[in-house]
């Protein structure tokens, strides 16, 4: 089969995307794997309109609004492969099934690898946190910490300190130097040298970890920002160039969501160092506003 666009990703910025192409009236196939990144938060905060509101509950609200147009559809498949045709490109699925298009949207996401401390992936997206601005203002003067993971951690312990007293928890690595230290005094964050054993707390609710010299030290909401993953290889199978982030690798694109690859556009968390529901979507609308001029006036 064969329409004017394959998006791939169903989620915000993929769905903006369709959202405005078929509006264009152009065809449109969306392959969708209903595996959103935030699929772990039961609430999410800051997206204009929607604050507070279930993600899971905006986004079926989304893709039947999407579905609406007559030339949109879902394809509920991964896609595994893709490579320039005559014409456009063919993007074959899961199931075996080939699909063509002239142009591509990329909006596949990314995943977080959360690092293997028993209790922490269980509570991920309720107590476990990665973004301040969307859960930090619900935990406000509450027991705040930070887990030691990247080079931005102690970045991110400075930060979360605005919401409330931070622990900045080094798990066995190496102290900051002298000068970062004297920063993180100033933030009124402390610092706890030993390993982490644990985290502890009734359900999904944090309320203690565990150190691995026996201590249990109370705490209310743990800070985590992890290495992130490409949920595809897609991109780097068309040939599309990476640039490196402070938590991974993403796409590189221009002002209209264009990769280094003509005929195929990124959008959302795939092509940012910084991630939120607001860019995400905006990233789509770009993207399908290039897309349809693209159709339009390109050879």
């Amino acid at each position: 089969m064969r329409t004017d666009v394959i998006i791939i990703g169903g989620s915000f910025a993929g769905l903006s995307a369709a959202m405005y192409l078929g509006r264009a009236r152009r065809t449109v196939s969306i392959l969708d794997t209903h595996r959103p990144r935030n699929r772990f938060a039961a609430r999410s905060h800051g997206f204009f309109g929607h604050d507070g509101d279930s993600p899971a509950a905006m986004l079926a609200t989304a893709r039947s609004q999407v579905a609406a147009y007559p030339t949109t559809r879902f394809v509920n498949a991964e896609a595994v492969r893709a490579g320039r045709e005559t014409g456009g490109f063919a993007v074959t699925l899961g199931t075996g099934e080939t699909l063509h298009a002239a142009m591509l949207v990329l909006a596949f996401g990314i995943s977080d690898e959360l690092p293997d401390v028993p209790g922490l992936a269980e509570r991920w997206g309720s107590s476990v946190l990665h973004c301040p601005y969307c859960h930090g203002y619900e935990f406000s003067g509450k027991r705040l910490g930070v887990l030691n993971v990247t080079a931005m951690s102690v970045h991110q312990a400075m930060l979360i300190a605005e919401w409330g007293p931070t622990t900045l928890y080094l798990d066995g690595a190496a102290e900051p130097d002298a000068a970062t230290l004297a920063q993180l005094r100033r933030h009124g964050v402390t610092i706890e040298r030993a390993p982490v054993k644990a985290l502890h707390g009734d359900g999904v609710q944090l309320s203690a970890v565990e150190l691995r010299d026996g201590r249990m030290l109370d705490a209310d909401a743990l800070y985590v920002g992890p290495r992130t993953k490409l949920n595809s290889e897609i991109a780097k199978q068309l040939g599309c160039a990476m640039e490196e982030g402070p938590f991974g690798e993403f796409i590189r694109t221009d002002v209209g969501k264009l990769t280094t690859v003509a005929g195929v556009y990124a959008a959302g968390d795939i092509t940012r160092a910084s991630h939120n529901l607001t860019w995400a979507s905006a990233d789509g609308v770009t993207a399908g506003l290039a897309v349809h001029r693209a159709l339009v006036f390109d050879d």
